[in-house]
């Protein structure tokens, strides 16, 4: 019984731990800001695919107040079956520069839709640009794979938001 006792006793190392904690938490808190801006992302992409998948689709990235277009194309590798229209929106940041956010982006993921379904996607660039999105799926689409996607912005038809 007396050991009991002795495991209810205050432990100093935990109440340590815990003030050093709540000293972290405050000082992540009042952290300054980055300097990275996040934009808003809307994107439709088709996708189709046996082992290897492509797929491609126009998006357009909302950016410091403006609006401007894109094109995403993508070929995956790995256990893809199906074809699906995905109509995905999200965010991406860390976005330095307007130019950091075209390019080559990597993704590593598992979904799948069955006539209809959630899908979501992380992507990141060489630059540290994230883009995180999500939405309903159409089709029939089981996929575990690795992806390379290019986005490619057209600056020159950019419009106020």
């Amino acid at each position: 019984m007396r050991a009991f006792f002795t495991f209810l006793r205050p432990n100093p190392y935990l109440r340590t731990n815990w003030i050093a904690g709540v000293a972290l938490a405050a000082a992540i808190s009042v952290a300054p800001p980055s300097h990275a801006i996040t934009g808003t992302v809307r994107v439709t992409i088709g996708k189709a695919g046996f082992i290897l998948g492509a797929g491609g689709g126009k998006g357009t990235l909302t950016f410091r107040h403006r609006n401007y277009p894109f094109t995403v194309q993508g070929l995956s590798l790995g256990v893809t079956a199906g074809a699906s229209i995905n109509k995905l929106v999200g965010r991406a940041a860390y976005i330095n520069e307007l130019s950091d956010f075209s390019g080559i982006y990597s993704v590593v993921g598992a979904g799948g839709a069955l006539v209809g379904g959630i899908g979501g996607v992380q992507l990141r660039n060489a630059k540290g640009v994230t883009i995180t999105l999500q939405g309903p799926k159409g089709g029939l689409e089981l996929s575990a794979n690795i992806t390379k996607v290019v986005i490619t912005l057209d600056e020159s038809r950019s419009t106020p938001d």
